[in-house]
């Protein structure tokens, strides 16, 4: 298959999803969220002769997080605790000084099939190295990596006095079709 070349990336071209999962001892009480970013770009470069000229970067607006799904909980998640979540997020991410999350590999192993790269992901002006596992089948690229909030600064949130709370982890996870960059 020849998918060698530049790629534009965006909600276009696929779909860019955190995962979050709840612990403690009221975690009965809270959802684990899926939840998709909806305004991001970036730009793939793909060898596939030689995967380590491959390049990604990827820029997200910290302000278009949309809460999709919520599974768990005592009750449904209702418009109002979504909207709630999108302040908390707002807030936890400090949109207003840091309005962007940027990914820029700074290495790329392995084959077409399955890609490991090695990155740097910056949160609220806060980079650190995150590792991102994924691969290209059938023209679309597929994987995702584990983010652990408290390396960037992030103290997971937490409700009823602690009993309710996010896992420090949050997976990030990416199906993206690659148009050509035209």
């Amino acid at each position: 298959m020849g998918i060698s070349g530049g790629y534009r990336l965006g909600p276009e071209s696929g779909r860019l999803l955190v995962n979050t999962t709840r612990t403690g001892l009221g975690a009965k009480a809270g959802h684990d969220l899926t939840i998709e970013v909806t305004r991001w770009h970036g730009r793939a470069t793909v060898d596939a002769a030689n995967p380590a000229n491959s390049s990604v970067t990827v820029e997200v607006d910290a302000e278009s997080f949309e809460v999709r799904e919520g599974t768990g909980g005592v009750k449904p998640l209702t418009d109002a605790d979504r909207a709630e979540i999108k302040k908390t997020l707002k807030e936890v991410l400090h949109t207003a000084q840091h309005p962007t999350i940027t990914f820029r590999s700074r290495r790329v192993d392995g084959s077409v099939g399955s890609l490991t790269l090695d990155g740097e992901l910056t949160i609220r002006g806060v980079a650190r190295p995150v590792m991102v596992q994924g691969g290209v089948t059938d023209g679309r690229v597929v994987g995702g990596a584990t983010v652990v909030q408290s390396r960037w600064g992030i103290r997971p949130y937490s409700a009823f006095f602690g009993a309710l709370k996010l896992r420090d982890e949050v997976r990030v996870e990416f199906d993206v079709a690659l148009p050509p960059d035209g």
